[in-house]
């Protein structure tokens, strides 16, 4: 079984400012413009908030909320009015894509997305990042795969519910895939409770932040201490170098790389994993 780490929402190149921390602490993954996409900011809310006056606060209008939003991964099903049989899923496509097929992620592997965020505040009617607010790696929602899906040329029959998803707009292109969430969670040993397949954390707290508290850049993550690669286990994809792990008493700092996707952890190799997602979500997963 696989953890993915699955970096997703805005950040300084797709965007170009963090996501949005609210006053009250809701986090808010805002979606990647998309020129192609057939969803307008101004078509989606988040948790009660609309996007299309935030993108064009905190971008300050360089997004229009008429562009087009790449809402993926799409989670929950109040943001977007939703076609009869709509499911939580995630696209992706490409060197992404491929390093997904080569790390053999497929059914009943986990997602966990994060992304960089940043608190703002209102003033004079509009939103604006606190100026000594840092921004940090936050997790922000997770997809456990019910099926996997590879894109051809037409759409697969019965799934007419997802062709508004950006990845059904890209039909005939290479490596493009679509991962369907399971209706609830199931990991190994009976755990899962009863929790939802897909979903997203509502609120920021200190369990999702990647950011150590003391990172002088945001890619110097603190995570337990278990996920330390050492006694012959393969360590998370793309961070095979030795110099980037340190352990920190019963912690373990990383300096994640600052480009890439999609980071794949072998669960079987870390037995902790499966619990420590699963607590995770069932603590921070409420919505």
């Amino acid at each position: 079984m696989k953890l993915i780490l699955s970096r997703k929402g805005f950040d300084t190149s797709a965007g170009g400012v963090p996501n949005p921390i609210l006053p009250d602490g809701r986090l808010l993954a805002l979606p990647i413009p998309d020129a192609r996409s057939v969803i307008p900011y101004r078509a989606i809310t988040q948790q009660g908030e609309p996007l299309g006056p935030l993108v064009a606060d905190l971008t300050r209008g360089r997004v229009s909320p008429d562009a087009g939003a790449h809402l993926d991964p799409d989670l929950v099903p109040d943001q977007h009015p939703r076609p009869v049989g709509w499911r939580p899923l995630f696209g992706q496509r490409g060197a992404a894509q491929s390093h997904l097929r080569n790390q053999g992620v497929g059914s009943g592997d986990l997602f966990l997305f994060f992304g960089l965020f940043r608190d703002i505040e209102r003033v004079d009617g509009g939103w604006r990042f606190v100026p000594e607010a840092r921004p940090r790696h936050v997790l922000w929602g997770w997809l456990q795969v019910g099926e996997a899906l590879t894109l051809g040329d037409q759409l697969p029959a019965g799934l007419e519910w997802a062709r508004e998803h950006p990845h059904c707009q890209r039909l005939g292109e290479a490596r493009n895939a679509l991962y369907i969430a399971r209706h609830s969670l199931a990991l190994p040993g009976g755990e899962g409770g009863g929790l939802p397949g897909a979903g997203i954390f509502p609120y920021e707290t200190t369990r999702q932040r990647l950011t150590a508290p003391d990172a002088e850049t945001i890619s110097q993550w603190r995570l337990p201490g278990w996920w330390h690669p050492g006694e012959g286990r393969a360590p998370l994809s793309y961070h095979a170098d030795p110099g980037r792990w340190a352990r920190r008493g019963d912690e373990v700092a990383l300096q994640a790389v600052a480009r890439g996707q999609e980071f794949v952890l072998d669960a079987d190799q870390y037995p902790e994993t499966m619990p420590w997602a699963r607590s995770l979500i069932a603590a921070c997963g409420a919505v």
